[in-house]
C-alpha cells in the first residue's frame, strides 16, 4: 500500500479528498444538472409529499361535509389530483431548467466531514472543480494555525451550506449509481456526492460514524 501524500495542505487521503491541518476532511464534487437526475428526484418527493398532504386535507373537509357520496364524487378527486399533479410536474421541470442554466448547467459542491458532522457547500457557479479544491487546500493551509476562520472563510466565499449531525443521521441511502450517499435524519435530509474512486472511503466512513442510521441500498 502506498503512503498517504502528505503535503503543507494537509494529507490526501484518496483521489481526490484530502485531510487538512484543521482535522476536516475536504473534497469538492461536480456533476452535470442533464445527465443525473438526483436534485430533480429529490425536488419531486418533496412536492410529492407537499401534494399527498394538501389532497389528504382536502379528502378530511369533504369526508367531514359529507361531500363525498358517490363514485362519481371520488372520481372528480382523482382527477383533481392528477391535474394538480401534472400541474406541479411540468412547473418543476420548468423551475429545474431554469435553475439548471443559472448554474451553468453543472452542480459544484464542497464537503467538510469531521468525525461529528458532514458539510454541504454549495459553490458559486464560476467556480472550476481544480480551481475550487486548490483553493480550498491553500486556504486552509494558510491558516493552519487558526482553524475556526479557516472554516468561517470557506463558508462565507461559498453558497448555500447544510451541516448534518452524524449522531442524528436516522437514514442512510447508498445509491453508488449516481455517486450519492442520502444523509437523512428525521426531518433535514443532505446528499453526499463522491467520485467512484472516492465512494468507498466515505461510504466506510458515514456507515462507521453515523451509529443510529439505517443503512439501505
Amino acid at each position: 500500500m502506498s503512503k498517504p501524500n502528505k503535503t503543507l495542505q494537509g494529507e490526501k487521503v484518496t483521489e481526490n479528498i484530502w485531510l487538512c491541518p484543521d482535522g476536516v476532511y475536504r473534497w469538492t464534487y461536480e456533476f452535470s444538472m442533464l445527465k443525473n437526475p438526483t436534485i430533480i428526484i429529490t425536488v419531486w418527493k418533496v412536492l410529492g409529499i407537499s401534494v399527498g398532504t394538501v389532497m389528504a386535507f382536502v379528502v378530511l373537509i369533504g369526508l367531514f361535509e359529507g361531500n363525498y357520496q358517490s363514485a362519481d364524487d371520488w372520481k372528480g378527486l382523482g382527477v383533481l389530483f392528477i391535474i394538480l399533479t401534472g400541474i406541479m410536474l411540468c412547473l418543476s421541470i420548468i423551475a429545474y431548467f431554469i435553475l439548471a442554466a443559472m448554474y451553468g448547467w453543472k452542480y459544484q459542491v464542497l464537503f467538510e466531514m469531521t468525525d461529528e458532522y458532514v458539510r454541504h457547500i454549495q459553490m458559486p457557479k464560476q467556480f472550476k472543480k481544480a480551481q475550487a479544491l486548490g483553493w480550498v487546500t491553500a486556504f486552509v493551509g494558510a491558516v493552519s494555525g487558526n482553524p475556526t476562520i479557516a472554516g468561517i472563510g470557506l463558508n462565507t466565499s461559498a453558497g448555500s451550506t447544510m451541516t448534518t449531525e452524524l449522531k442524528n443521521v436516522a437514514v442512510l441511502k447508498i445509491r453508488r449509481r449516481w455517486n450519492t450517499i442520502h444523509v437523512n435524519q428525521k426531518l433535514d435530509k443532505n446528499q453526499v456526492y463522491a467520485e467512484n474512486v472516492d465512494f468507498d472511503f466515505v461510504e466506510n466512513f458515514l456507515k462507521e460514524h453515523c451509529k443510529n442510521a439505517k443503512i439501505t441500498g
